[in-house]
Formats: structure tokens, sequence, C-alpha cells
């Protein structure tokens, strides 16, 4: 799994069964690998790429992917038998029916020797749905405890289990925006969200980043980067707040959109990056009665990973994996692209 905060590449081993009519996993082992520094880079500028180097950048995260799979599976007692990856989403545009994640999965089969499933969003898109949230068939299938499970990541997402059915969208930017904020200073990230403690809230700043008519728009939507390039990038470089400042206002922002869409909700599942932003799960939890959940460090951390296994596990035993009551589509849909070795 590759997020769009673009704080490493997650590889979990997973297992799954089923124990009568109920989905079972475990972990054995997990691990995240940092990008090198130019690839990361590059990842961060494909909003601009030129076609040819946005190819010669596909196959160089692919080839990464592939030493890392090798890497984590040295001295391994198991092996796998598929590999599923998420890659890396470059372009995320469903309502101009265009979603492109890369991460070849020919690279993948041929430089690990094992199959691989790979292109879960493209099959949703082309049944007219936002191919995204992806996450919330195993939050169906593998968290059902929880009525609602809440993703703090690059985007936060929430799925929510209603009646018979479930549905998914995106919230807000997350940790996009708060990653961006805290380059600024040379960290990767705001750790337990201290620099965001020490600002202040700025009204105006505030109102502009809840301004956007998709807070209010109902049903399956979803957002990418772009939403940040475009709108919430040229806010942040366009004011002259501290650094301190506008992390808290955007904190006050994330912790606002998210409070609104979790109010009617008992028992929430919070993992991602975010849910270790300590001020960031604060606010939240003064804003709604719902009750917060954080899991185990492994469950935040690599719950998207183990998902996007058990997506793979579904599309190779030809079972739905896409849910149209989430993204929209016009069908439920098993997707994914397999490589065999």
């Amino acid at each position: 799994m590759s997020g769009s905060s673009l704080d490493g590449l997650d590889l979990a081993l997973c297992s799954f069964w089923k124990n009568d009519t109920e989905f079972c996993y475990d972990i054995y082992k997990t691990k995240t690998f940092e990008y090198p520094r130019t690839l990361q880079q590059k990842l961060q500028e494909f909003f601009h790429t030129s076609a040819n180097d946005f190819c010669h950048t596909e196959v160089e995260f692919s080839n990464f992917m592939a030493q890392c799979v090798n890497q984590f599976l040295v001295n391994s007692e198991i092996k796998p038998n598929y590999i599923a990856a998420h890659g890396h989403t470059a372009f995320h545009q469903p309502e101009k029916g265009l979603t492109k994640q890369i991460g070849s999965g020919a690279i993948l089969a041929a430089k690990t020797g094992i199959s691989t499933i790979c292109d879960f969003r493209t099959t949703d898109v082309a049944l007219g749905g936002q191919g995204a949230p992806l996450v919330p068939i195993g939050d169906e299938m593998l968290f059902s405890d929880y009525n609602g499970c809440l993703n703090l990541g690059g985007i936060a997402n929430i799925s929510i289990h209603q009646e018979t059915y479930r549905i998914a969208y995106d919230i807000s930017l997350c940790n996009i925006p708060l990653n961006y904020l805290a380059k600024q200073y040379g960290y990767e990230f705001d750790n337990e969200g201290k620099m965001a403690k020490q600002g202040t809230v700025c009204q105006s700043l505030l109102v502009e980043l809840n301004r956007p008519e998709y807070f209010i728009r109902a049903g399956a939507k979803s957002i990418g980067f772009e939403t940040f390039a475009r709108y919430v990038k040229p806010l942040l470089d366009n004011s002259s707040m501290t650094v301190e400042d506008k992390l808290r206002t955007v904190c006050e922002h994330i912790s606002e959109q998210i409070a609104k869409n979790i109010n009617t909700l008992q028992k929430v599942l919070v993992t991602g990056g975010g849910a270790k932003n300590r001020l960031l799960i604060e606010l939240i939890q003064h804003k709604t009665n719902a009750q917060i959940i954080i899991p185990d460090n492994q469950i935040i951390d690599f719950k998207e990973a183990l998902i996007f296994a058990f997506l793979g596990y579904l599309r190779i035993h030809e079972e739905d994996n896409c849910l149209k009551s989430v993204t929209g589509a016009t069908g439920n849909s098993s997707s994914g692209a397999i490589y065999k070795a």
C-alpha cells in the first residue's frame, strides 16, 4: 500500500479464511519501506510531469516495489500465493472517467516470481463509480464490530454500516496539507500535533478551507491530490501566518469536517497516520459524541495494506470486492488485473 501522504510503502504478509460465513485473517509480519528521496520527489511532482517522465517514474516505482517485496520475504518461512498491490495514485478524476494508479503488475510478477493483482479502481470508474474508497469492503467483512471506520491518511475517509449495506466516501484532505506544512520546518510530519498545538486558529483561513461545496455534497464522492494542488496549497502559500498557526487551522478544519460526518455513530475505529496526531484526535473527540477507538499500532499503520491484501483474495476467488453502495457505480464488481508469475 502506498498512500497519498507518501510516508512510505507498507507491506503486510497476511492470510485469510472463512469460518462458516465470516472472514478471518492473520497478519504474520509487517514493514514500512521509506521512499528514496528522489523517487518520493518524482511522485510528488506527478501532477506536472510529461508523459515520458511519467512512464519512466512508473517503471522506477514498480522496480522499487519489487525490491521491497523481495527484501521483505528474505528468510521468511511463508511465501505468499499472491501480491495485491494498490500502487500509487497519480491522478484521480472519476467525474471525467479518469483514475490512474501507477505500479506495474507485470514488473512485480516478473521480478518477484509471485502472481500479482493490481489496478483495483478502473473497473469501478468504468461502471460510473468513484473508484474510491475501496477499503469499506474490508471494513464490512473484517471489522464489523464498529459501525464506522475512519481512516486518517493523506485523505480522511469514512465507511459506515447502514442497515443492510455500507456507504463510504472521502471527507477531506488530512495528512497531505499537514505534512506539507511540517516539511517547511524540515520534518516529515508534525509529531503528535505538537507544532499545531502551539498555533492559533485563523478564522478567515478556516472559512476558506471550509468553503468548497464538496463538503455539503451528499452521496458517493472522492477527492485526490489535485484538490490540494489546485485549492488548498495556494491558500496556505499565500498566507503570511506562521506555520504553527496554519497547522492549527488545518487541524481545526479537518476535525470540523470529520465531526459532522461521525456525529450519528456510536463506535468509530480510527486508523492511519493521523490516529497518532494527539491534537487532531482531541479536537475530533471534543466535537462529537461518538466513541473514538484507537487500536494497536499494527492496525493503525497497516489496516489499509491488510485490506488491499483482502481485496486481492476476493478477486482471486471472483467475489465482489468493490461495492456500488460505496462508489455509486451501476453494479458491484470483482476488480483488479491479474498478472501470473
